[in-house]
């Protein structure tokens, strides 16, 4: 084992390991694990539980499991697992040898399920699912014991392991825990522990026909695997005691310790997995890996970083008590990593014309930008100059108001790295509308600089009309228009608040340079933002996502 970073954040969760650690509680051990269902794909949410989780157990040279509590055939596949494998080895955890299955346990779990109805603990139900909600009772009144409750122990074997055997049709019995229906917890009121489905799963295929509850499997496997700290979120508080009555009840090789802590919620945002879920089977975006989506892989193809996830998870810490964290918290986050690792290019989105009358027909120049102005080590590049290039349409106006500083009739700007420019003349369409600019160009300011030094207020961004690329380059904004979209009145749909503008897909122009980067690539394009190539790039036809835009609103604190 490493040795253990006493540098660590300090928040309670590591706070109650250090104290185990001193105490030599697990006899020194820090086992911690993701239990993700298999039924759907991780967000950003679950990335704050993968970071808290990996970082414990390496902070504290201890050892993380990547466990899948595959206990429902119905709604899990092979997708869901594939796509968290890749999710949580890209956010940078490593769980080395140990992939571990809910289902791996299944034989075991069973033979625990049947210890529980030799010592009383345990029995078989015939009610429906629906009287079975009924008899729970409420948050105010007790609930009642079903009438298959006192069963003999010999009936309840023997029922169990004909349901394991295939002889009753889905729904007809299940297998609940013997607690107390009168419990103020209703968790503890009779729970459900088995359930007849004939399912193919997964891994399992069709070798078995009943499947144990996540309640059931969940903390039983924590203990088959020797995990110290169960760390969860919030709604699982009044789980714990249901898993500490089934811890107690068997013998367990071990038991672990729940600690809940307050899961994230995002404005402007859903992470609930139903509403994502809908989002997709509904068509309000192009699938899980859509970049408007917070899933890890559509915020991947948007452009994020996973370090940039990790700083947002360690930034917004850990906390006992729900909040809101600010979208924009998240945005900062990106933009400070890709300030530092993205290079620079230019690329225009709206494209305007400009001839440049005094420069040479047929002369084509190549100016050296650099590809980073704070990064030296990552070089140069070479972009095309030519007498006719592009600008941006929002970066000329016929008659500007005061302090517009960029290009007008008869003003004077430098075009980034190349020369300063004079507007002398506009094109105009029959509708009014400007086409085309007539310009001329200073030969003696190449660079942007001139022998009498004179100085002008803008700087513009451009690009060459013979040698720049066609670019589709695709505009996200927020999903929703409502910090909380989730919050709706009676009667009202979250799917309400979808924002209608959260994707515009303008035909751009880009450097030569880029338009066969690879897919992932990352650059901040001059004055327009951060963007990535996309996944749908191909060579001569490129495709970029804008990952965030350059204006900050997050201030971090002192």
């Amino acid at each position: 084992m490493s040795d253990r970073n006493t540098d660590t954040p300090n928040d309670f969760i590591r706070a109650i390991v250090r104290e185990d650690l001193t105490s030599n509680k697990n006899r020194g051990r820090v086992h911690t694990r993701f239990p993700p269902e298999p039924n759907g794909y991780l967000h950003i949410g679950h990335a704050k539980s993968i970071n808290l989780n990996y970082g414990l157990a390496r902070e504290f040279g201890g050892k993380f499991n990547l466990r899948f509590d595959d206990t429902n055939p119905t709604k899990e596949e092979q997708e869901y697992v594939d796509s968290i494998m890749a999710d949580v080895r890209w956010l940078g955890a490593d769980w080395e040898d140990r992939l571990l299955f809910a289902s791996d346990y299944f034989g075991r779990l069973y033979e625990w399920a049947t210890y529980l109805i030799r010592d009383g603990k345990a029995y078989v139900d015939d009610l429906s699912a629906e009287e079975i909600r009924q008899y729970r009772g409420t948050l105010t009144e007790p609930g009642q014991d079903s009438p298959y409750r006192n069963r003999s122990v010999e009936e309840n074997l023997d029922l169990f392991e004909r349901m394991k055997k295939g002889e009753f049709p889905d729904g007809s019995r299940v297998l609940r825990a013997k607690i107390d229906m009168a419990s103020p917890n209703i968790n503890l009121r009779d729970p459900v522990m088995y359930r007849i489905l004939h399912a193919t799963h997964h891994r399992t295929g069709d070798e078995w026909c009943i499947y144990p509850m996540y309640d059931w499997a969940h903390g039983q496997s924590d203990a088959i695997e020797g995990i110290t700290h169960s760390i969860c979120t919030l709604e699982f508080e009044n789980n714990r005691p249901l898993y500490n009555w089934f811890l107690e009840n068997v013998d367990v090789p071990h038991y672990p310790r729940q600690i809940e802590f307050a899961r994230l919620q995002l404005t402007y945002t859903v992470l609930s997995k139903r509403y994502l879920q809908r989002l997709v089977k509904e068509g309000y975006v192009n699938g899980w890996d859509d970049p408007r989506m917070p899933t890890i892989a559509g915020l991947r193809r948007r452009g994020y970083t996973s370090e940039a996830i990790r700083s947002f998870c360690e930034a917004i810490g850990v906390a006992k008590a729900n909040s809101t964290v600010e979208l924009a918290m998240l945005e900062h986050a990106i933009r400070d990593d890709l300030n530092m690792s993205a290079p620079r290019a230019m690329a225009v989105l709206d494209p305007l014309k400009v001839v440049i009358e005094n420069y040479p027909a047929g002369q084509v120049e190549e100016m050296v930008l650099a590809n980073h102005p704070q990064q030296p080590e990552m070089g140069t590049r070479l972009v095309p100059f030519s007498r006719e290039i592009y600008i941006e349409r929002d970066d000329f106006m016929e008659n500007p108001p005061n302090k517009f500083f960029r290009l007008a009739p008869g003003r004077e700007v430098r075009l980034n790295q190349a020369y300063y420019l004079t507007c002398t003349g506009m094109v105009k369409d029959e509708q009014g509308q400007v086409v085309e600019l007539r310009c001329t160009y200073d030969p003696d300011s190449r660079g942007g600089t001139t022998p009498d030094g004179r100085k002008v207020k803008g700087t513009i961004h451009w690009l060459p009309v013979a040698q720049s690329v066609e670019a589709e380059i695709r505009l996200y904004d927020t999903l929703f228009t409502k910090p909380n979209p989730g919050d709706v009145g009676e009667g009202e749909d979250f799917t309400a608040n979808i924002n209608p503008d959260s994707l515009m897909v303008v035909r751009g122009r880009v450097e030569p340079a880029i338009a066969s980067a690879p897919a992932g690539s990352r650059y901040q394009f001059m004055r327009q933002g951060y963007f990535c190539v996309d996944p749908d790039s191909q060579p001569g036809r490129p495709v970029f996502n804008r990952t965030v835009t350059l204006r900050d609103s997050y201030k971090p604190a002192p």
